[in-house]
């Protein structure tokens, strides 16, 4: 592993924020955004036959990530390995019917691809993977192509991608290496499992990985975890503190904190009907790193990517719901349009 405060809230959405003279420089890169991690092959319960229906889809959080930032019109490259089997397939399909390159995706024919399934109670939705031995945790430093990660404009990984093996986490830090090299943005989403490593190696690697992101996207309750903070301002300082140049704390029901050493600004969530919020967290993060890519300011790129991952639990499955750009747009104007009605 390589070695390597705040300011009063703005009041304004149209202020710049210290990426964007870098992430327009990169502009003729090949990539604006590559995305390294396990993809799964998914099964979510409906609410259908006494819950004895499963709706086949997809996920894994960089994967979802990756096709939300695609799905706003982002250039998007993701990382990983594929077993030799039929769900390793399903995924390529995917990915081009998304318009995701995929042609540094390994396949080991020696491995599975990850699966997992969803069920769903009163107490909200519950994750159960099938992943151990997996053909991207097998994936180490010396076996990930970095030639796309020094072609992008962002590189994007999670906690997940270094907590599933020692091997898929040296591979990580090895990218996160090139990335910065390169001169590209590193964004990190925390996505902690406490199931795939203990939580004092959790707290350690992704301390180290907050301290070298440009962009960091940790939800609520791994940040609250992590650092035993419990207030909003405090775990964006404490990212802040770390190093990170821009953070988008996702709040869930209560919206998102976004903030950069110069402006804070509090998003409120976007109205909908959700009925599942498997991977609305991965949407808003690529949603977000897409738009501060197309050079959207802060404030606008957060509400932006609100309004997508609200979209998003509106129907079941982690990839299907995610919405396109234009349905982004056509939400934020109905809503601007509600609003305006209501002031009037």
């Amino acid at each position: 592993m390589t070695e390597h405060v705040p300011t009063a809230a703005s009041q304004s959405g149209g202020a710049p924020h210290p990426l964007q003279g870098g992430l327009q420089a990169g502009a003729d890169a090949g990539f604006d955004i590559v995305a390294y991690g396990e993809p799964m092959v998914e099964f979510n319960q409906t609410g259908e036959g006494d819950g004895r229906l499963y709706l086949q889809g997809f996920g894994g959080d960089s994967s979802n990530f990756a096709i939300a930032a695609a799905r706003q019109g982002a250039r998007v490259a993701y990382l990983s390995a594929l077993g030799g089997d039929p769900y390793g397939r399903m995924l390529r399909e995917l990915w081009t019917r998304e318009g995701v390159d995929h042609g540094a995706v390994a396949t080991d024919a020696q491995a599975p691809t990850a699966v997992y399934f969803v069920t769903h109670d009163a107490a909200g939705h519950h994750f159960h993977f099938f992943r151990s031995g997996s053909a991207a945790s097998r994936l180490g430093p010396d076996t990930l192509p970095l030639a796309p990660v020094r072609a992008a404009r962002v590189f994007h990984l999670s906690g997940i991608s270094l907590a599933i093996s020692a091997s898929a986490c040296d591979a990580g830090f090895a990218a996160i290496d090139a990335a910065r090299a390169a001169g590209a943005r590193v964004s990190f989403d925390t996505n902690l499992r406490l199931k795939l490593w203990p939580a004092a190696r959790a707290r350690a690697v992704m301390t180290e990985a907050m301290r070298l992101a440009d962009i960091c996207l940790p939800s609520y309750d791994d940040l609250a975890t992590l650092t035993g903070l419990r207030d909003d301002d405090a775990l964006v300082d404490h990212c802040l503190g770390l190093g990170a140049k821009v953070v988008a704390l996702k709040l869930g029901e209560r919206g998102a904190l976004v903030a950069d050493a110069a402006q804070r600004h509090r998003i409120a969530p976007h109205p909908c009907r959700p009925v599942d919020a498997t991977g609305a967290g991965d949407t808003f993060g690529g949603a977000f790193v897409a738009r501060l890519v197309a050079g959207d300011a802060l404030a606008e790129a957060a509400r932006y990517a609100a309004a997508a991952a609200a979209l998003s639990t509106q129907g079941y499955g982690a990839v299907e719901p995610i919405p396109h750009a234009a349905q982004v747009r056509q939400a934020l104007a109905q809503h601007a349009r509600t609003d305006a009605g209501d002031c009037a």
